[in-house]
């Protein structure tokens, strides 16, 4: 859809002459809020209750982001299923921006698959992360069978939520084309490569590894990066510039934007992932700009 044919062209050559209205756009999603159970940084806060991380997206909006992948904690930092506690963040977050809000459909394999993906019961989650298969993480197993999948395919037609398929392995690309094919899925499809260490991913963070799914998508669809326990910005630079039109920073997946170099808030990641995408001759989407990319509804604050 946007598409650019140069991974790295600098500004001084490129977008000083070109009009930001046909510039290629980037959407950028930050995830605010760290794993349970991840080490956090004595010099870090992580966002925990409603007004904490609703300031933290609200301050990443104005950096650059136009979507946020949402958890909400209780004090002790445990992932809550209560909604209210989710519809009073994205109340705050939405007082002061347009953010596209994204949900899960994730979870921990020892929930059900209703509470798995309770955050669709909210009207104002637009889009919502739908795993493709089962994957190891460590020495355990993610599971989301095929069945499952429908479950959750179901629930977001029925709730008008657009599908953002979470890939962590190669074979998952197959599973999105045959669940399409089954019509259980819409095309265009959008996938999110989820790349990382083993404890968090089949796919480590390789240009290899991105090309071989690059290779396996069918036309016409697109395709975003989520890069586990980065120590750099360089697999999401590697992404920009083979075409990726979504990238994520965030607490959730990572600290660092530099080697041995971490942010202490979210907005500093997100400002620098912004710097980054415009030294590559792009810009960053909008959220009603990221509405259309994703053939989400008009959306009115």
């Amino acid at each position: 859809m946007y598409l650019c044919t140069r991974a790295f062209v600098p500004r001084t050559t490129y977008t000083h002459y070109l009009p930001l209205s046909i510039m290629r756009k980037i959407i950028v999603t930050v995830a605010p809020v760290c794993h349970v159970g991840k080490p956090i940084p004595a010099d870090v806060k992580n966002p925990l209750t409603p007004e904490e991380i609703a300031r933290d997206t609200i301050d990443c909006y104005k950096a650059g982001a136009c979507e946020v992948h949402l958890h909400t904690r209780d004090l002790q930092g445990n992932p809550t299923f209560e909604l209210d506690v989710f519809r009073q963040t994205i109340g705050l977050i939405r007082k002061e921006t347009d953010m596209i809000v994204q949900g899960s459909t994730g979870g921990l394999s020892t929930l059900t698959l209703a509470e798995r993906c309770v955050s669709l019961d909210v009207p104002e989650v637009e889009v919502a992360s739908l795993n493709m298969g089962s994957v190891n993480f460590g020495e355990t197993v993610y599971i989301n069978t095929m069945p499952d999948l429908r479950y959750w395919a179901k629930r977001l037609d029925e709730t008008h939520t657009v599908p953002e398929m979470e890939l962590f392995d190669l074979s998952h690309v197959e599973c999105a084309t045959r669940l399409a094919d089954e019509g259980v899925l819409h095309r265009p499809l959008h996938y999110n490569f989820c790349v990382g260490p083993g404890n968090s991913s089949n796919l480590s963070a390789t240009g290899r590894n991105l090309a071989m799914l690059c290779s396996l998508m069918e036309p016409g669809t697109t395709w975003g990066i989520t890069h586990d326990s980065m120590k750099d910005f360089s697999m999401l630079a590697c992404a920009i510039g083979m075409g990726a039109s979504a990238v994520r920073v965030g607490f959730e997946d990572s600290f660092y934007y530099a080697e041995g170099i971490r942010a202490h808030t979210n907005a500093e990641l997100v400002e620098r992932l912004v710097a980054l995408i415009r030294m590559m001759g792009c810009e960053p989407a909008t959220p009603a700009e990221a509405r259309a990319m994703q053939h989400i509804e008009a959306f009115t604050i």
